[in-house]
């Protein structure tokens, strides 16, 4: 496993990391997690993605629990968390109980989730989204709150343009508070326009570290959906309809298949070039898998083997392919 700075930190996260979105509770119960987490862990992992919002609560208590039963030294591992959405039903949820990031919501979303991971901090903690609501100063002095409290040990933003993230940075600097390190965007062969043009200013000259989501676009870039949408897959279950639609889209089913005949050409699946497409761009501190069963885990962490075959060559038609 290669172990990258997020940006100019000093903390170093593993090149490949696990999360937990839509699969732990949903498809993945305590048992699962432990073994998923013991496979990644072993492989070199160090690092677990999570966020408050995630199956409303029920994915921290499900990564909880299974770190109880695994009992790795608190130490050698890094467990983030995301606030922002909430996790009550809309029907019961208070005017600050959601899609917010002032003071109130972010002090008491700290304490719930610890509680919830049966952790004393969390080592990462992002901004789930912008909050155009508050003041990004009020955020930016909370998080530091935060961070000075122990409760977590570094802070940074999920899915923030390039000029709420620099404003964030410059009234931290200005006021000599703890800043934002990383930033947790979609990234993948089909999604590149934020994370290569907007973002290019904040890795080149600030420094910016980040953790990507959703390497395979959903799955789409396994090629599982090339034939249908098979039973048990994301694209099937409720609140992805529009994963669905695309995989009935043309031209990403054709791209898909060009893509497909790229990955055979060079003896790795789809998603092993697809994972290893992202790692070769050293602005990725770490990319995100996520999985539903070990034995795809297992497959995806075989990417960093696939690195050193992706000459320029084949980068070139690969990206080729997937503009």
């Amino acid at each position: 496993m290669e172990y990258r700075h997020l940006g100019r930190s000093g903390i170093r996260v593993s090149a490949l990391s696990l999360g937990s979105w839509v699969t732990f509770h949903q498809q993945v119960d305590v048992d699962k997690a432990v073994e998923m987490m013991a496979t990644a862990y072993d492989a070199g992992v160090n690092f677990f993605d999570n966020a408050q919002a995630y199956a409303k609560g029920k994915s921290e208590e499900v990564m909880g629990a299974a770190l109880k039963k695994l009992g790795w030294r608190r130490s050698s591992y890094l467990v983030s968390t995301k606030f922002y959405w909430g996790m009550l039903e809309s029907g019961v949820t208070g005017i600050n109980e959601k899609n917010t990031l002032n003071r109130k919501f972010l002090l008491e979303a700290i304490d719930g989730s610890l509680q919830r991971f049966g952790l004393d901090h969390v080592d990462l903690v992002y901004c789930h989204r912008p909050d155009p609501e508050t003041p990004i100063e009020e955020t930016v002095w909370v998080m530091h709150n935060i961070i000075n409290s122990g409760k977590a040990f570094y802070w940074g933003t999920s899915e923030w343009s390039a000029m709420e993230i620099i404003a964030a940075i410059e009234i931290a600097e200005r006021h000599h508070l703890h800043k934002p390190v990383m930033e947790q965007p979609e990234y993948n062969l089909f999604h590149r326009d934020r994370f290569e043009v907007e973002y290019a200013r904040l890795f080149r000259d600030y420094g910016y570290g980040s953790t990507t989501w959703s390497p395979l676009a959903s799955g789409l870039l396994t090629g599982k959906y090339v034939n249908g949408i098979p039973e048990g897959s994301r694209a099937s279950l409720k609140k992805h309809e529009e994963l669905a639609e695309r995989t009935k889209d043309p031209e990403v089913v054709s791209k898909v298949k060009k893509l497909g005949k790229v990955a055979e050409d060079l003896g790795v699946s789809l998603a092993q070039m697809s994972i290893a497409w992202l790692l070769k761009n050293q602005n990725v501190s770490s990319v995100i898998l996520g999985s539903s069963k070990v034995e795809q885990l297992r497959e995806n962490l075989k990417a960093m083997e696939v690195v050193e075959k992706l000459t320029p060559d084949v980068v070139g038609k690969i990206e080729e392919i997937a503009r």
